[in-house]
This record gives structure tokens, C-alpha cells and sequence, in this order.
């Protein structure tokens, strides 16, 4: 349940991007749900009008979904430049992201350019869109990252995210410094694991799960259960709102304790084998194949 008042972010204008699904859907719905104009960006604009229709009649709320594509620096700032034209943005979430599990040595070029574009080059083009706007208007902003854990501990058998989260971390606590005496703030939040449909069982088939101890569920996590997707929602609204403008540059997580205990990453794909590896490469391709199948059906 939310643990705020219904109108905390009346007046906000906040842009989500990767809000269609996922934890950047759960954050646009409690936005809006506490006042705030929310647009989504991502790259399928069927599943964008899709939720934004939803989350509309669930809270009543003016929700936009805009296709773009945060790989493409020129599609981002003309986008970004309607949204200010319209009025400027008050906050931006960089939610967007991808990832996949591999051994390192098994990656090329192209993989690990799939998920730096995103991550790495598409949060850091976004913001800057943003914040060069914010800047010469002299608009207060606020810039929001999910980042991961592994910001602190690495990620073994996920280098690329790895790499290009820990960069976002960094860029985090450069623009708070940088940027904070223009009356922008910037700050990250470090989830743990929260569910999403699916997204466990295609990455992890049950033999790996067992095998690489995955299986065991919540029994890592010193509170013993996955996070809700509300949990976080109400973390993303208090350093949204204005009730914290004193905070910036943190990365705060949200694990249930997971990252100090356990490192909160891939490690224990140390037990996979070649085999297994075979079929992870399998389940991965055959997503890609079924996603690429949405976007153009």
C-alpha cells in the first residue's frame, strides 16, 4: 500500500523511461496514482499505448506513452525537445535496461554494445537531454537511476550491465556535484529481486535454478522474501518528492539485505557447465527471437 497522500506529486511532470513494463510500469502507475503527469518511453509503442491506457483508468491520471528508442542519442533529444516545448519536466526516471546472463569470454563486441547502448549511452544521453534543458531554462530537476547492486560487488557472468551500471552510479554522484548548484538533484536506487512475470523462468530454466542454487528462493535474502513491486514504487516517490531536496548523490538499495550477505549477483553460475551454458544460450535466443516477433507483429 502507498504510505503517502493522494496529491504529494500534484505538479510534477516525470518521464519514465522502460515504462511499459516491469518496475518502470509499478513506478508510472504510483506517480500517477500521487498527482503526477507521467510519460513512458520504450521501444514497442504497442505495449506503451497499451499500459499508458491502462494506468489511466486505474488512476485517473494524464499518462503518455512516446516510442523511443534510448539507443539513438538524435531520437532522444528531438523527443526531449516536444516534451519542453509542451512545458519543461520537473523529474526523469532512467529505468530503461537490458541485460543477459554469459560467460565473458563468450561475449563479442555487438553483445556487449547491446547492453552498454542502453544502459551506459542511452541513460547518459538522456539525462543530459534533460538537464541541458533544465539548465538554460533554469529549471529545478530531479534525476532518478536504477541502477543494481553490483554497483558495489561487481557482476560475474553480467560484466556488460556490470560495467555500464556502476558507470551510471558514477555519473550519479558526478551531476550531484556538478549540477547541484543549478538546483538539480541526482540520486539512484539499488533493487534487489522483484519479481516479474516470467523474466526468472525464461533467464533460469529449473534444472539451472537447482544446480546453481536459485531454487532455494528467498532463503538468500536475510528477510526471506522478494521485494514488492510497492516497496520500491514508495521509495521512487519519497526521492521524487519534495520532501528530501536535501538528499542527492546516493545510491540506496533495496534488497532485503541480499547484496551484504550474498553479493546479490551471479556468482554461483561458477557450478554451470558447458552444457548448461548451451541451454542458456538457448532460452536467451529463443526471448530475443519472441521479442523481436512483438515488435514487428
Amino acid at each position: 500500500m502507498s504510505i503517502y497522500r493522494a496529491d504529494l506529486l500534484q505538479g510534477e511532470k516525470i518521464l519514465v523511461t522502460g515504462g511499459g513494463t516491469g518496475l518502470g510500469k509499478s513506478m508510472a502507475q504510483a506517480f500517477a496514482a500521487h498527482g503526477a503527469e507521467v510519460i513512458i518511453w520504450g521501444r514497442r509503442g504497442s505495449v506503451l499505448d497499451e499500459t499508458a491506457a491502462e494506468l489511466r483508468e486505474a488512476t485517473g491520471g494524464k499518462i503518455t506513452g512516446q516510442a523511443v528508442d534510448i539507443r539513438n542519442a538524435g531520437a532522444i533529444d528531438e523527443t526531449m525537445q516536444a516534451i519542453f516545448d509542451e512545458g519543461p519536466l520537473t523529474g526523469l526516471v532512467n529505468n530503461a535496461a537490458g541485460n543477459f546472463v554469459s560467460r565473458t569470454e563468450d561475449l563479442s563486441p555487438n553483445a556487449f554494445n547491446a547492453i552498454a547502448s542502453i544502459v551506459a549511452h542511452g541513460t547518459f544521453n538522456t539525462t543530459v537531454a534533460a538537464g541541458k534543458r533544465w539548465i538554460a531554462g533554469g529549471h529545478k530537476g530531479n534525476i532518478l537511476s536504477i541502477v543494481t547492486t553490483w554497483v558495489w560487488t561487481g557482476g560475474p557472468f553480467t560484466v556488460p550491465s556490470a560495467m555500464s551500471k556502476a558507470g551510471v552510479a558514477a555519473m550519479t554522484q558526478s551531476l550531484a556535484v556538478e549540477w547541484g548548484p543549478k538546483g538539480i538533484r541526482a540520486n539512484a536506487i539499488a533493487p534487489g529481486p522483484f519479481p516479474t512475470k516470467g523474466a526468472w523462468e525464461r533467464l533460469m530454466p529449473e534444472p539451472l535454478a537447482k544446480k546453481t542454487g536459485a531454487g532455494q528462493g528467498a532463503s538468500t535474502i536475510p528477510m526471506r522474501r522478494f521485494g514488492e513491486h510497492i516497496e520500491l514504487a514508495n521509495l521512487a516517490i519519497f526521492l521524487m518528492s519534495g520532501g528530501c531536496d536535501y538528499l542527492t548523490g546516493e545510491v540506496i538499495a533495496i534488497d532485503g539485505g541480499q547484496w551484504l550477505t550474498s553479493g546479490g549477483n551471479f556468482g554461483s553460475l561458477n557450478n554451470l557447465d558447458d552444457s548448461d551454458w548451451d541451454m542458456i544460450k538457448s532460452a536467451i535466443q529463443s526471448t530475443n527471437a519472441a521479442d523481436r516477433a512483438k515488435r514487428t507483429a
